[in-house]
């Protein structure tokens, strides 16, 4: 079922989520089931439970290909609850960043280039993953969505932020909504 994304402005979008304690349930087979079918309807690179008015440490990410990021490799499909980042390198990486909870906007953003993100799939099966590039800033965007933090909190220079069909008028429309 597609479900409602919250938009900036709603104060559940700020609030830290609470850990997963059971898994394989009826109920988080289904949030899970809905998080797919809302991401993928919106053409989403990922989707943190919190942007649908769950308050629970579950983040769905991953796509072939992906309109809003037409030059992005692939990321694998992933299901990951109550994740734990660890940061392997120092060096940061400025890139542009979009939200189904912040439409028709696009910032620049600084995320770390190489991590390690692990945690548990649906089952409560561990997961321990290296990542590297987008598939890192993906990562990283959508646990920041766990802890109460949009992108537009990370941007560093606002010259670098503004509408998509400004900043990028060669996109599809409502590629962010």
């Amino acid at each position: 079922m597609i479900r409602e994304i919250l938009k900036m402005g709603d104060a559940r979008l700020l609030q830290q989520a609470r850990p997963v304690e059971r898994f394989n349930t009826p109920e988080l087979r289904t949030l899970i089931e809905d998080m797919f079918d809302t991401m993928d309807h919106a053409n989403g690179a990922g989707l943190a439970a919190p942007q649908i008015g769950v308050d629970l440490q579950v983040v769905i990410f991953g796509f072939d290909r992906n309109p809003r990021y037409p030059d992005a490799p692939k990321v694998p499909k992933t299901v990951l609850i109550n994740p734990v980042l660890e940061m392997l390198s120092d060096d940061l990486e400025d890139g542009w960043e979009g939200c189904l909870s912040v439409p028709g906007l696009r910032g620049v953003v600084p995320r770390h280039t190489r991590l390690r993100y692990s945690g548990y799939d649906m089952m409560g099966g561990s997961i321990d993953r290296v990542a590297e590039g987008f598939h890192a800033r993906v990562v990283q965007h959508e646990c920041d969505h766990l802890q109460g933090i949009l992108y537009p909190m990370r941007v560093r220079d606002f010259t670098r932020f503004g509408f998509t069909e400004v900043l990028f008028p060669e996109l599809p429309p409502n590629s962010d909504d």
